[in-house]
């Protein structure tokens, strides 16, 4: 198995390999991506010095059904897996952070045990270390930052394609003529749910199928929009009509179809929102209903959980309450017929998501996406006095990255508390090296928490940048090597 990367044809064989309980990295990349190559190399290399973990390869483009089954949205993107559970993920173009992933579903960090040379939170061996620093030359963030982006230009002709119709599908070939099975699945969708749509042949049009990707941050094809909103892909579409929920996001929006002979739904925003003076509800039900908006200081009442939305707008408002760093319950209007139905009515708002603050209720996904791209958001939940909460997790992260260079310790520099941690103190400042400190012995919740967060059980630990350089050992072998000043200004 070492030294190997496999590429995936199917859903089920990647099933197979993760239900099997042993360690497993997944590359999901894209051959128009610059940042997906030289990562994949460092994922070959990888796989090399990880001769227990299974190293597979998914081309996202081509396996949607894959993409779509682990939120893959933009790429290179990296899924662990262990014990037949996904237990973490990467976005982007990081290759320290994934050496250092792939050496904790390696098991390579274990209490009384000496650390693998992978551990270190920066590469796993001098092959890796080469292929990080010439990709760190080469490729900085801000680099790939820019590349992935489209232009003014095209944005605004983007937007216009999507704005064009109510509906539209961008897909390979025309309804007639699909040049994917994926595709004519999605038009089969469509024509049994009767409703007209516009399509777009993203084959005909290579700078429309590069930019939609990195428009919507979405990397698959067939894409259906409804409103301007992405909708998803094949395999959401197909789960959305056989659940009935793509007719209901339909009939939500207002748009006519053919099998409902019942009245347009108005759109969302045409309704004044709050209460109307008679709703005709049951007092049970207002009651129920009253009680649901105010269970929490941030309502969501949503198609799906925030782990598992059931339609693109939901999926859009969880996105944002999550950027926003707000606490905020929710409520799957899926589940129960009579809320689903009733605070359409009690609301005098038409459609879902609707979120509330305060018991008021803010709107829909379309509202909702606009006061947080203006800041209102953010302000309303300020004078609401909801303010953002800090994760144990974040804390840490924090802490890490509090200062370039940053020593985890016992004691303080002028005095460790440990021989260990002195001789890392002695090594830093011989060689000129500006840090930061924490005394772990002053916090039993970080000294704890740490140890777990970044899989190494001792102390000291230093870091660079937010990544683990290690321990004492570590950081000695780098100094008698000549090393150390040179890998925390790298």
């Amino acid at each position: 198995m070492g030294g190997s990367v496999k590429d995936v044809q199917s859903k089920a064989e990647l099933d197979k390999v993760v239900a099997s309980g042993a360690a497993v990295s997944v590359h999901f990349w894209a051959s128009w991506c610059e940042a997906s190559k030289p990562m994949d190399d460092v994922f070959s290399h990888l796989s090399t010095d990880f001769p227990h973990v299974h190293f597979l390869r998914v081309e996202a483009e081509e396996q949607p059904e894959i993409s779509e089954a682990y939120a893959v949205s933009a790429v290179p993107y990296f899924v662990f897996f262990k014990d037949g559970k996904s237990v973490d993920t990467l976005e982007g173009a990081n290759p320290s952070s994934l050496a250092n992933k792939v050496a904790k579903i390696s098991g390579s960090v274990n209490p009384g045990e000496p650390a693998a040379p992978a551990s270190l939170g920066m590469a796993a061996g001098p092959t890796i270390l080469e292929t990080v620093k010439e990709f760190a030359k080469e490729n900085d963030s801000s680099k790939l930052t820019n590349q992935v982006q489209p232009g003014d230009a095209l944005k605004k002709r983007l937007q216009q394609l999507i704005d064009s119709h109510p509906v539209i599908l961008f897909m390979k070939g025309n309804p007639e003529e699909p040049k994917c099975g994926f595709s004519q699945k999605v038009v089969d969708i469509l024509k049994k749910e009767k409703v007209k749509f516009g399509s777009f042949d993203i084959l005909a049009d290579n700078e429309v199928r590069e930019g939609l990707k990195k428009f919507s941050n979405w990397p698959t094809y067939p894409q259906l929009y409804c409103k301007g909103e992405l909708l998803g892909g094949c395999d959401i579409v197909i789960a959305m009509h056989e659940s009935g929920e793509l007719q209901q996001v339909f009939k939500d929006h207002g748009i006519d179809t053919n099998a409902s002979n019942e009245a347009k739904v108005s759109e969302p925003g045409s309704g004044k929102g709050g209460i109307s003076e008679s709703t005709g509800l049951s007092s049970t039900l207002t009651s129920r209903i009253a009680s649901l908006v105010n269970s929490s200081p941030v309502m969501l009442f949503m198609k799906g959980k925030p782990d598992e939305p059931k339609c693109g707008f939901s999926r859009k408002v969880v996105e944002i309450l999550q950027q926003e760093k707000v606490e905020f319950g929710s409520f799957d209007i899926l589940s129960d017929e009579d809320i689903r139905q009733g605070l359409k009515v009690y609301s005098n708002w038409s459609s879902y998501p609707q979120l509330y603050i305060g018991a008021e209720l803010i709107g829909g996904s379309d509202i909702v996406l606009e006061m947080h791209k203006s800041g209102e958001l953010k302000k309303v939940l300020a004078e609401k006095g909801i303010g953002q909460k800090e994760s144990f997790e974040d804390r840490l992260r924090k802490l890490i990255s509090s200062s370039p260079v940053m020593l985890f310790m016992k004691g303080t520099p002028d005095a460790p508390r440990c021989g260990f941690s002195s001789k890392v103190v002695n090594a830093l400042q011989e060689d000129g090296v500006s840090f930061g400190s924490f005394d772990i012995l002053n916090d039993e919740e970080v000294r704890q928490g740490l140890k777990v967060f970044s899989n190494w059980p001792t102390f000291p630990q230093l870091y660079y940048k937010g990544e683990l350089i290690g321990g004492c050992d570590i950081v000695m072998e780098l100094r008698n090597n000549g090393e150390l000043k040179s890998t925390l200004s790298e």
